[in-house]
């Protein structure tokens, strides 16, 4: 499932591509043809991500509310604009790659690391962008025929973008939109003042349920996921089942102001990368492979990469929960 910065990434995608353009809207198929024909012909005029939702605004009181749950994507073609970089391209957003791509990030600001070129991209490419990006070729034509079950696609004249797989897709007034974010917790992406690290604090504080099964509850803090679940916890040494009213609230903020940290390079970068202060060399294996971008997530049995010790993997809450009995021990 994407985590927090990938949503964060397509909701740039729109603002950079279609906000303020006249859409053209349809379901190739079908099964939302009623709220496409709502949004067709409709100026799109905001796109905003809170944890694992989007929300895209097409004037007074409409909103396409998206949640791609496990299997949902989006995929984009044309002409598209990321800061001041312009390719036309094909990408696609949301599902797991689980081979990586490599980025320009090590070589520098320079590189234009929030830029297509920093994924990289060849100037004509398709992108695929998720928790890892990675280009290959552009489609021959504009706009390209519909791929599988296209459950939405916005069309302008310069940009497409298909979505396909949603757990959620709906059309929302601004009172809807506000009922879905009381329901979630606090992203620092949106909102990282302390009065949002202090609500996080809050609604962590009391729960006796496992840190790991905490943290991962959209209803105390928006975004977190399997991977920057497994990450955090190692950050800190937690033990994974800890329950979250005696970790403390010290370590709740400490953890609140790392995953504002790795958020921001999440969304940054494009990658999920939580292994901090490698060298050169360590970054380019890291932005090329996830086995070399992770403490301990997906490395059941092999060593721990401080310790030694064989890296754990149990499920916990119907997820697979990754571990280090001895740094992370109780």
């Amino acid at each position: 499932m994407p985590e927090g910065h990938s949503i964060h990434r397509i909701a740039r995608q729109f603002r950079a591509n279609f906000a303020g353009r006249t859409v053209r809207a349809s379901s190739p198929q079908g099964r939302f043809a009623a709220g496409a024909a709502r949004l067709d012909g409709r100026e799109l005029t905001e796109a905003k991500a809170s944890g694992k939702h989007l929300f895209l605004g097409f004037g007074p009181e409409l909103w396409l509310h998206v949640h791609l749950g496990i299997y949902g994507a989006w995929d984009f073609a044309g002409e598209i604009t990321v800061d001041d970089t312009i390719a036309s391209s094909r990408g696609r957003i949301g599902q797991t790659n689980q081979h990586g791509t490599v980025v320009g990030a090590a070589r520098g600001a320079a590189e234009h690391e929030d830029s297509l070129a920093s994924i990289g991209a060849p100037r004509r490419a398709r992108l695929h962008m998720a928790e890892t990006e990675k280009a290959s070729s552009a489609p021959a034509e504009f706009p390209p025929e519909p791929v599988g079950q296209v459950r939405v696609r916005l069309l302008t004249d310069t940009a497409v973008a298909d979505l396909r797989g949603p757990t959620v897709c709906e059309l929302l007034d601004d009172a809807g939109v506000a009922a879905v974010l009381d329901r979630l917790g606090p992203d620092p992406a949106l909102d990282g003042s302390e009065q949002a690290e202090d609500e996080f604090v809050r609604r962590a504080a009391g729960k006796t349920q496992p840190i790991a099964v905490v943290l991962m509850d959209q209803s105390v803090v928006g975004g977190i996921g399997n991977i920057y679940r497994a990450e955090l916890l190692f950050r800190h040494r937690l033990d994974p089942f800890r329950r979250t009213k005696d970790v403390g609230e010290q370590t709740l903020h400490e953890l609140w102001r790392d995953w504002d940290h790795l958020l921001a390079e999440g969304i940054r970068t494009g990658q999920m990368l939580t292994m901090d202060g490698l060298d050169e060399q360590a970054l380019q294996r890291a932005m090329a492979s996830r086995a070399d971008r992770h403490w301990v997530y997906k490395r059941e049995g092999l060593p721990c990469r401080v310790c030694g010790t064989s890296i754990a993997m149990t499920e916990i809450a119907g997820r697979k929960l990754y571990w280090c009995p001895f740094c992370q021990k109780p």
